[in-house]
């Protein structure tokens, strides 16, 4: 069996409302046989029991229903096959959850369905889709105009649709593959040509299907590893994460970024095996390192000498807002990109695209929901990134506003703060300057509650503190950090006698350094 046969082809099928996906892939189940055996006796016999006409679109629904168990659920994955290779239909209920899944990693369509209604034609929402696709990266689209039915197969509307819909997608950078003729409902031009489209001599759904090209191998590329998590098992610190670019071996010396500190790979741990020698694209790993290096979630792997990804506070991004509120000009969100979250601010609107009429509007200082637009966002640290043209992993994101995921996009560029990549300890000083803080031991006498709460506001008003022992204090105060003992320092407070802002204020203004991040 070949490897394209062995590999689902992952797709996504987008469209207005009541364009009639569902019954697209209904039809397609049924004219393929994926369907369950049975499915389609027991939802006719449902339709006849309630004395409705059977529609292909409710094969869709029970697939859902049994799928989800009642649970709602954004993205999951539909399997079906052909006689060339099986795929997997992305579904999401809607574009918000197709854009938050696809740049968070939870879907990675190679290929991508766009539906039009030959009734309707071409919508506020076909452009949207259109753009969506574009955004993302996916390169592989056909338009299906359905619904061919119900303009009695005419070839002239069919071409006007195709003339229009082909024209804004020039324009948006995107050439679709082919435009496609059908009647899901009919099952015309799905699986075999139509005799009621005799005038189209293209390919069929499910031929356009089978010759989407596979996704190019990224295992010859430069190695991108996100870090997930550090776990600590014996004496070991296994650093996990999922190897999206490249290939990592034992023996590799690789480069953290943001810290541009190497070390060797001493190990790779597979999960539920005793050890691999190679990670390859997709893989979800362990490593060890030879050398005992201060790693995190969010720090991202490269092998020395590999293409360097970019170090940048300031990102000028192609965003599609979601959010229920308006995106505004010195807004403040979390920027989630790979492992890294950061907090970020928007710093200029250049630009709002029209979706309809494809011109841009300038000075706008806000966004409203389901705008795209050009956006520059500041981040309050570094930002590990790539163009996404370059490699996606680390070159699209979504924003958070409060807990909502509430827009995505791709980096299109950003101002490069270097990283040197060098052996040299950090004096003290040195690393309060890069921190914009200086470490300090601080006495706090008093209770456990009262310690605790100027801990916590010391943190929340964004100066690095922890609770410490005296032995540990010099080490977290060279680190940067504010170390909170019980015993004698260079400043101490009875919280008996000063109140908790006091103390947090009096902190602050003897550890910060400035009041913007070093950059």
């Amino acid at each position: 069996m070949s490897q394209a046969s062995q590999n689902p082809l992952e797709i996504v099928i987008v469209g207005h409302v009541d364009h009639g996906k569902s019954t697209l892939v209904g039809r397609l189940f049924f004219e393929t046989g994926s369907m369950p055996e049975g499915k389609v006796e027991a939802i006719e016999a449902m339709c006849k029991r309630r004395g409705v006409p059977f529609e292909w679109a409710f094969l869709m629904d029970a697939l859902r229903a049994e799928r989800d168990q009642n649970i709602t659920i954004d993205t999951s994955h539909i399997w079906f096959k052909t006689a060339k290779r099986p795929y997997v239909i992305i579904d999401a209920p809607g574009h918000r959850e197709f854009l938050k899944n696809m740049i968070t990693g939870a879907a990675s369509a190679s290929a991508a369905l766009l539906l039009i209604a030959a009734d309707e034609g071409v919508q506020e929402q076909s452009r949207r889709h259109g753009y969506m696709l574009s955004l993302l990266g996916i390169r592989q689209v056909a338009v299906v105009v359905n619904k061919m039915d119900l303009v009695d197969f005419s070839e002239k509307r069919f071409q006007e649709i195709e003339t229009e819909y082909r024209k804004f997608l020039k324009e948006i950078g995107l050439e679709p593959l082919v435009f496609v003729p059908i009647s899901a409902r009919g099952g015309e031009n799905i699986v075999e040509p139509s005799k009621s489209l005799g005038w189209f001599d293209g390919p069929t759904v499910v031929q356009v299907l089978d010759s989407f090209a596979p996704p190019v191998a990224s295992s010859e590329t430069a190695l991108r590893f996100p870090v997930q998590d550090v776990y600590r098992f014996d004496h070991r610190r296994i650093i996990a994460g999922r190897i999206e670019t490249g290939t990592l071996k034992v023996g590799d010396e690789i480069v953290f970024y943001p810290t541009g500190r190497s070390s060797k790979v001493a190990s790779i741990e597979g999960w539920g095996s005793q050890g691999v020698s190679e990670a390859i694209p997709g893989g979800s790993v362990g490593i060890t390192l030879e050398d005992q290096l201060f790693v995190e979630r969010g720090h991202v792997a490269l092998k020395k000498g590999d293409r360097a990804p970019g170090l940048a506070r300031r990102v000028t991004a192609n965003v599609f807002w979601l959010g229920k509120r308006p995106l505004k000009i010195g807004s403040v969100l979390k920027v989630k990109l790979a492992t890294q979250e950061h907090s970020c601010r928007v710093a200029e609107i250049t630009g709002v695209l029209d979706a309809s009429t494809l011109e841009v509007r300038q000075g706008v200082d806000f966004l409203e929901r389901d705008d795209v637009a050009t956006v520059v966002l500041e981040t309050d640290r570094p930002l590990v990134v790539d163009l996404q043209a370059d490699f996606v992993s680390t070159g699209r994101f979504v924003l958070v506003d409060g807990y909502d995921v509430s827009g995505g996009g791709i980096v299109v560029g950003f101002e490069e703060k270097s990283v040197q990549v060098t052996a040299e300890v950090l004096n003290p000083e040195t690393r309060w300057g890069i921190l914009g803080q200086k470490g300090l031991i601080v006495e706090l006498k008093g209770t456990d509650v009262a310690r605790n709460t100027v801990e916590r506001l010391l943190l929340e008003s964004g100066i690095r503190a922890s609770a410490s022992t005296n032995e540990h204090a010099a080490a977290l105060r060279d680190a940067g950090v504010v170390a909170l003992i019980r015993g004698p320092a260079e400043l101490s407070f009875d919280l008996s006698e000063v109140g908790a802002l006091d103390v947090v204020t009096a902190i602050r203004l003897a550890a910060r350094i400035s009041q913007e991040p070093a950059h």
